[in-house]
């Protein structure tokens, strides 16, 4: 059977960009009803490449063919919603109102909800169901999860695999990329290969695709080494230039130099664990939390350990920021105990961007006290080096934060964060907007961070790259902890983040064998709990009180210390402070090893 002809198809096309070309002999083709991944790095240019694909940027060179009657449909990395009502936006492009109504219906969202004050989910879900309600031959969707929680990235999923239109998408989300596509383009150095597989076989066949070319740029630079010192030989030799060589020497040395321009910078990330936090971060027991009659936190008990790497998870508006907020304690529960652990240095990178405004410069962000310097993990650093380490140009240094993408402004946030000392990490969705590379640099980064990480995120795989320890939450105020990530919380809870689903799923056949199964004879007594010996409760007592006291004289002595001119005015003094300070410390981690220890015995007691 013969090939199908593409839908687009652009030929050899070259667009300037600046002094040097964004693209330089782009060749890439979308056949029919396939779905294919466009990839590169933040700054590729691939939303350029969608908005030429469909015909709204004309390249400087090159072709562009399209089929007759072809229709496209365009979600944005940040879609503007207008219109009165969702519906009004929703049926303004080339769809029918009923075609739309269901499309939004489909996405969870009212068709008479006014379209203004919506949540970043509901912008999302929301130019989703305009795309799709236009039916068009090929969707283009730029960045189609960020804001999207789990069941919605699912949901987008399943209307995808059933489509029957082409979709060209961009995504750093691995899990949905696996799941979706059957191709993929690479926008690497101003051009585009492309493989006739789905993601899943990408990074296997783009290493490759690197190392050869790394290997290409090595035999250049022993050519142009070779050829240079034969150059200058025959120089001296016969005091005569050979210009031929001359100019064959210089187009070597011109093409190595454009390979290099093409080699991407590399992300510069660095993290420090500041001073050593006690074992116990958080304990929570029977904490609940509800906003008027709905409840978001039913009593929920938890512990978390020094060096833990907790992935919190669940669909937009579960409670997973309010759980946060508790953990942090910046947010008591209507009932149950928060015990925050000793010498907590928690930096939070919040998803709403909070303290970002538009108008303030990539400079005033980075430096809020004014200056040309940032402290960045205890040494000073000039704000172009620092940013030049998060690949901003200093050109940029200037600009309103609302021209930068928003890649950008993720990993500006990224750089403010991690510039402090931090033995306690907590990210709230941190991979929005980040391209692969920059995510692989921050999971090697987290992976080697020997703090307590507290990780919101919908992004299916980074959790199970990163989490050892899994909370769900369902919405209704339910909650799970499993051990390990995504998958295996999934693998051992089916069904607990979908609407109506059982709380604790159950095995059925095991429950309908033991409904058929005969009652006993006689029941047998039930053993009564445990409990710990007078002399451990009274020590467990003991440990509440040191851990409640100890923190107090800690921030004393260290108060003491802060006055700059006790050393040279008062020796003695000094010394003083300083060995009750550490003292104190010394008492609290070993207060809290051992209430851990004896709150442990006293819990399984309690079980038995």
């Amino acid at each position: 059977m013969a090939p199908r002809p593409p839908l687009v198809a652009l030929k050899n096309v070259r667009l300037q960009d600046g002094q040097r070309p964004l693209f330089d002999g782009v060749d890439i083709a979308v056949e029919p009803r396939t779905r294919a991944a466009l990839v590169g790095r933040n700054g590729a240019g691939k939303s350029t490449l969608m908005k030429m694909v469909m015909g709204l940027i004309e390249p400087d060179a090159g072709d562009r063919s399209v089929q007759a009657g072809v229709r496209f449909a365009y979600v944005a990395q940040e879609p503007v919603i207008t219109g009165e009502t969702l519906l009004d936006y929703a049926a303004s492009g080339d769809a029918e109102r009923w075609t739309a109504e269901a499309w939004l219906a489909t996405f969870g969202l009212d068709p008479e909800k006014p379209a203004m004050n919506l949540s970043g989910g509901e912008i999302r879900r929301a130019a989703l169901a305009k795309a799709f309600a236009e039916e068009p031959d090929l969707l283009l969707l730029d960045e189609p999860t960020n804001h999207l929680d789990i069941l919605a990235i699912e949901l987008l999923e399943e209307e995808l695999l059933q489509a029957r239109f082409s979709v060209l998408v961009v995504s750093h989300d691995r899990a949905f990329l696996n799941r979706v596509t059957q191709s993929c383009h690479w926008l690497e150095g101003r051009r585009v290969r492309t493989l006739n597989k789905g993601f899943a076989a990408f990074d296997e066949w783009a290493g490759k695709v690197l190392e050869e070319e790394a290997q290409s740029l090595q035999r250049l630079t022993r050519t142009i080494e070779r050829e240079t010192e034969t150059f200058y030989r025959s120089i001296t030799a016969r005091r005569t230039r050979n210009e031929g060589r001359a100019r064959s020497l210089d187009a070597l040395r011109a093409d190595r130099s454009e390979r290099l321009k093409d080699v991407p910078r590399e992300l510069n990330l660095g993290v420090d664990s500041g001073s050593t936090s006690g074992k116990l971060v958080a304990d929570l027991k029977g904490v609940s939390k509800s906003f008027g009659d709905r409840p978001v936190i039913k009593p929920f008990t938890t512990r978390v350990i020094r060096g833990d790497r907790l992935a919190i998870v669940g669909p937009n508006g579960a409670g997973k920021t309010t759980l946060v907020k508790i953990l942090l304690g910046q947010l008591a529960p209507d009932e149950g105990t928060v015990k925050l652990g000793a010498n907590l240095e928690p930096v939070y990178l919040d998803q709403s961007r909070e303290g970002l405004r538009s108008d303030m410069t990539l400079w005033d962000a980075l430096t809020p006290g004014g200056g040309d310097s940032i402290l960045v993990r205890g040494v000073s650093k000039h704000v172009a080096a620092y940013a030049k380490d998060f690949l901003f140009q200093e050109g940029q240094l200037r600009q309103p934060i609302s021209t930068l993408s928003g890649g950008e402004r993720n990993r500006l946030l990224l750089a403010r964060a991690l510039a402090k000392p931090a033995n306690m990490l907590v990210l709230d969705e941190p991979t929005n907007d980040l391209d692969m590379d920059t995510l692989d640099k921050l999971e090697e980064l987290l992976e080697s961070y020997d703090g307590t990480l507290i990780l919101v995120s919908h992004d299916r795989d980074f959790v199970d790259r990163l989490a050892t320890s899994t909370i769900a939450m369902n919405g209704r105020g339910d909650i799970v902890e499993t051990p390990g990530g995504w998958t295996d919380f999934i693998r051992q809870n089916p069904g607990f983040l979908k609407p109506g689903a059982n709380p604790r799923p159950q095995d059925k056949e095991a429950a309908q064998r033991a409904a058929a199964a005969p009652a006993p004879a006689a029941a047998a007594t039930p053993k009564k709990p445990g409990k710990l010996t007078f002399k451990d409760a009274h020590r467990l007592k003991e440990l509440e009180g040191l851990l409640a006291s100890l923190p107090d004289d800690i921030a004393r002595h260290d108060a003491t210390l802060s006055d700059p001119g006790l050393y040279a005015r008062d020796r003695k003094a000094f010394d003083r402070a300083t060995a009750n300070a550490d003292r104190a410390r010394a008492l609290l981690a070993a207060a809290e090893e051992e209430w851990l220890e004896l709150e442990a015995r006293r819990e399984a007691l309690a079980g038995a």
